[in-house]
């Protein structure tokens, strides 16, 4: 005997009973997946408020400018340490030269002394100068810094303000649809009751394989959970089964819940 007439020959496996369930508990169902839906609706959306990608934004932006404004207020006092280590310098050599003015206005030493005094004076004059030329350069680098770190820390208030807005934003849609949930769950309790346990317990293990979408109207022919219409043989087996008979599309399994708009 060959393995195509071994196969023929098997039996085929026991269909299952069907699950009997009252077409009125049927019905609430379509009620129960609708506040299922909507909840894991509002559960997608707390988690993809675009008020949530806004803040991370800001934050990451305001963290950014912490630090340059640390780094930009380190340059600054490193400058005006600079800067008063320069002026200190100036003030040294403006000193010492006026001590020496002082003593060659005096007459104060012999001609050689006074002569030194004097090509003293015009070495001084010139390191003055060039102390005077790097204290400008270095005040205004002091002063472009300063401005640098005026500027961030006013982008900093802004995005800090932003971001307390954003944060307000967020609070309050989230508010919202944490109040909504509650409405909607509230009812809940309810629909499982009219469903019954057998009926209910069938949902939710189809709802965790089915995506959270277990239980659809059967509406025109068409099954509300695959949106694939019925071919004749799947409607034939539907019309012949009893009202209270649970039916599943045999494309995504899903509960197909009968009402007058099935067109059977």
């Amino acid at each position: 005997m060959d393995l195509r007439r071994r196969c023929e020959r098997r039996p085929a496996p026991p269909r299952r009973c069907a699950l009997k369930a009252d077409p009125s508990r049927q019905r609430r169902l379509l009620d129960l997946q609708a506040i299922d839906t909507r909840i894991d609706q509002i559960r997608h959306a707390r988690t993809h408020l675009p008020q949530l990608a806004a803040v991370e934004a800001a934050r990451g932006e305001l963290g950014r400018l912490d630090t340059e404004v640390v780094n930009a207020r380190t340059a600054a006092d490193d400058v005006r340490r600079e800067l008063s280590k320069s002026e200190q310098d100036v003030q040294l050599v403006r000193d010492r030269a006026t001590r020496n003015q002082s003593r060659l206005d005096a007459g104060q030493g012999s001609a050689k002394d006074l002569q030194a005094l004097q090509h003293e004076l015009t070495s001084l004059a010139r390191r003055q100068a060039e102390l005077e030329d790097i204290e400008i350069e270095v005040m205004e680098r002091s002063e472009t810094l300063t401005a640098r770190v005026g500027e961030l820390e006013a982008r900093r208030s802004e995005v800090a303000e932003r971001l307390a807005g954003l944060e307000d934003e967020r609070d309050e849609a989230l508010q919202k649809l944490d109040a909504e949930a509650e409405t909607v769950s509230s009812g809940r309790p309810e629909v499982v009751a009219g469903v019954g346990a057998d009926l209910e317990a069938l949902y939710e293990k189809i709802r965790t394989s089915s995506g959270g979408f277990a239980a659809a109207e059967l509406k025109h022919r068409r099954c509300g959970g695959c949106r694939l219409e019925l071919n004749n043989v799947d409607l034939s087996r539907i019309r012949s089964a009893a009202p209270d008979e649970v039916v599943r599309c045999e494309e995504c399994r899903r509960i197909m819940v009968r009402t007058d708009e099935s067109g059977l």
